[in-house]
């Protein structure tokens, strides 16, 4: 840990509640050494499970008032979004574009083009719930037509009385001239007392209408139950006396934000909370610190398989994502999520063939071997029954694994309707889930231009060091590298991350006759904000460090790119303006395979990131001393991979490994929180800071 962090409070908990399993770490700060808790989450409220992961931490004589810090990444708003269980709607948009709604980008976002039988997402606010108010702004900014204030008044009576809970404001070139949101907010207030409000000015103020409408519905949808989870976990965290001010939440951005930070604005920033967490972790302490530049992370948990990819030790950014086919347009860490994780359940179709996913068991009742109830075999069902995990030693023997249960449901489910055996259907079940990683990150690598020989793969996650070895064989991939504590790593992400802010602003302009002023004069209106909204939440603007970008586009282009302003001078000159330019063509040649010098370009946004540093958890390197004695084998273990693929693995328990340690597959490496799995043809060792290295052998 930092020298900062030694000085306050002793402990730094970092908890990431994913689908299955709620995952918690401890660090203390003096000695670095971390502790870790696993509990089944609580999907119908996620703080149950956070707040009993507390009180075990407290348990071991651990005083409230010594844990200085609290990180969480959490699924909330995903889950709220993906299940349709968001609040209703009213929407306020200008008069005679409803229309919208239905064109949106005429695009089929996040969905494939050859799908015959395509259909857009349900919509999250009804036609009824839409009201069309008149009054508008022009593109420039300036009032052609004011604010119907009556009309605003009347339609937020009447949704409110139809049951609307929260509200989404509309309106055409907001961005440029938020006025007529600013008051139609105050008037719903008024009229709606205690109903959230969402701006899309405040919200995404950013050019083109669709984007922006669909990241304010998406806000406004999932505003309260983000503030009412925030609520509960506040109020658990008092009740246990665990009253520390420094309270964060992840962000998609791979930075955090209070936990109390503004639900009517922020909330659509936490869609991708808990696997940007993870990333972020694996760009610090393996990127940054331990020199694994070039990084594909793999965080298999019990519902799906979160991929991301990190080069020159900075993970892939998107400034514009899709979720469930809705546009998000917010920054985000580049993650690509598939469903295929442990609990993902495995059934043959019409046609006989075998599917696994995208169906889960989730935490409850979770696959069969659980014992809590579930009867449809799953993946980590047919893990039990290949051998690849050991059903005495889940969660480091705190939980045993039912292995008849396991092979009942896949008999019922799969062998019998296939016509084959037990082992054959475990095996074929693993398979195929792994060639859906295998898929993903081989199409997700071309569309990057990556070459994938060049890469270590880090799986994290429950599960992905079970998988890890076996997908990285089919990629090519030579070398697979899992953490100390692969199934809190996430967790352990939350406590390596910055508070962080975006700040965006559109203004389209020609490029080549900008006035330098002007975009001076935009970015310190940027900086204005985030200095008082850091204010707001109790960190001082001073300690915060600022970096700018440009989004620019050949004119006419329907998309841009992000330009970085990174060691430019402030305020700009000329021959800065003419390096962005410079740079946008270069970027433009590696993105797309070409650029057009001679074209014209045009800004079309201001960005700014805001960044509050904070202590972070450190690599450790483990003590290199002689061993008073060789690590001695657990046992042995039949391991099924596929047809005719039965090996005899050795078993080792990764506690009883030093640094220098190595050893031939088969092999399975035993821990609390995760199995790793070393294929016949593969060699493990364990290195200085305490990671797996599984390398193809010569």
């Amino acid at each position: 840990m930092t020298s900062a962090s030694q000085a306050g409070p002793r402990y730094r908990v970092g908890v990431d509640v994913g689908g299955t399993h709620t995952d918690m770490v401890l660090a203390d700060t003096l000695t670095g050494k971390i502790r870790i808790e696993k509990l089944p989450s609580t999907p119908h409220n996620q703080s149950i499970a956070v707040i009993e992961g507390m009180r075990r931490f407290l348990g071991h004589g651990i005083a409230p008032s010594d844990i200085g810090f609290f990180g969480h990444g959490t699924t909330v708003t995903t889950n709220a979004l993906l299940e349709l269980k968001g609040a209703k709607i009213g929407l306020l948009i200008n008069s005679r574009m409803r229309g919208v709604l239905e064109v949106q980008t005429q695009g089929r976002d996040g969905f494939s083009p050859f799908d015959h039988f395509f259909h857009r997402p349900e919509p999250l606010v009804r036609p009824k719930f839409v009201r069309e108010i008149g009054g508008r702004v022009d593109y420039l900014g300036a009032e052609i037509e004011p604010l119907d204030e009556a009309a605003v008044e009347q339609a937020a009576r009447d949704l409110a009385a139809q049951g609307a809970t929260t509200f989404a404001i509309c309106f055409l070139f907001s961005f440029m001239n938020p006025s007529h949101e600013e008051r139609a907010a105050a008037i719903v207030r008024k009229a709606a007392p205690g109903a959230f409000v969402s701006r899309s000015s405040a919200v995404l103020p950013r050019i083109r209408e669709w984007p922006r409408f669909s990241t304010t519905l998406l806000n406004a949808y999932l505003a309260p139950a983000l503030a009412r989870y925030c609520g509960d976990l506040a109020q658990g965290l008092d009740g246990i006396d665990v009253r520390t001010k420094q309270r964060f939440l992840m962000q998609s951005n791979g930075g955090v934000m209070p936990l109390v930070a503004d639900a009517e604005t922020h909330t659509v920033r936490t869609l991708l909370s808990g696997p940007a967490a993870g990333v972020r972790g694996a760009a610090v302490l393996l990127g940054k610190e331990q020199g694994w530049a070039n990084i594909i992370t793999m965080d298999v948990g019990g519902t799906s398989c979160d991929i991301a990819f990190i080069e020159n030790g900075e993970p892939h950014e998107q400034s514009e994502g899709v979720i469930d086919g809705r546009i998000v347009g917010v920054p985000a860490l580049d993650v690509i999520t598939i469903p295929a994780g442990g609990g993902s359940i495995a059934r043959v179709n019409d046609g006989g063939m075998l599917e696994v996913g995208p169906h889960s068991m989730g935490a409850s009742p979770g696959p069969a071997c659980y014992g809590r109830g579930g009867d449809r075999p799953t993946v980590t069902d047919a893990e039990v029954v290949c051998g690849a995990l050991n059903p005495d030693y889940f969660l480091g023997g705190r939980a045993k694994l039912d292995v008849e249960a396991a092979r009942a449901a896949i008999l019922r489910d799969v062998a019998t309707p296939m016509g084959a055996d037990v082992s054959l259907a475990a095996s074929g079940i693993v398979r195929i889930v792994n060639a859906h990683m295998t898929d993903a990150i081989r199409v997700e690598a071309a569309k990057r231009g990556i070459d994938l020989t060049g890469f270590t793969l880090v799986p994290f996650g429950g599960a992905g060091p079970v998988h890890a070895a076996q997908v990285a064989q089919q990629l090519a991939i030579p070398r697979v590298l899992v953490p100390p504590n692969p199934g809190a790593y996430s967790a352990l992400g939350l406590l390596c991350t910055d508070v962080q802010h975006d700040y965006l602003r559109s203004d389209l302009r020609d490029a080549a006759t900008l006035d330098l002023a002007d975009a001076e004069r935009a970015f310190a209106g940027l900086r204005q904000s985030a200095e008082a909204e850091l204010a707001a939440e109790g960190l001082a603007p001073a300690s915060a460090g600022f970096s700018r970008e440009m989004d620019l586009r050949y004119a006419g282009q329907g998309y841009e790119l992000r330009v970085s302003l990174a060691g430019l001078p402030d305020p700009l000159d000329a021959p800065a303006m003419a390096e962005i330019v410079r740079r946008f063509h270069a970027q433009h040649e590696q993105q797309h395979g070409h650029c057009a010098l001679d074209a014209a370009v045009e800004l079309v946004s201001y960005r700014l990131r805001a960044s509050v540093p904070m202590p972070k958890y450190r690599s450790q390197k483990v003590a290199r001393q002689e061993p008073q004695s060789e690590p001695k084998p657990r046992g042995v273990r039949r391991l099924t991979l596929g047809p005719n693929e039965t090996v005899e693995a050795v078993l080792w328990r990764r506690d009883d490994l030093y640094p220098g340690w190595s050893t031939k597959g088969p092999a399975i490496v035993e821990q609390v929180d995760a199995t790793s799995i070393v294929p016949n043809g593969w060699s493990v060792r364990a290195d200085d800071f305490g990671n797996l290295l599984i390398e193809r052998d010569a």
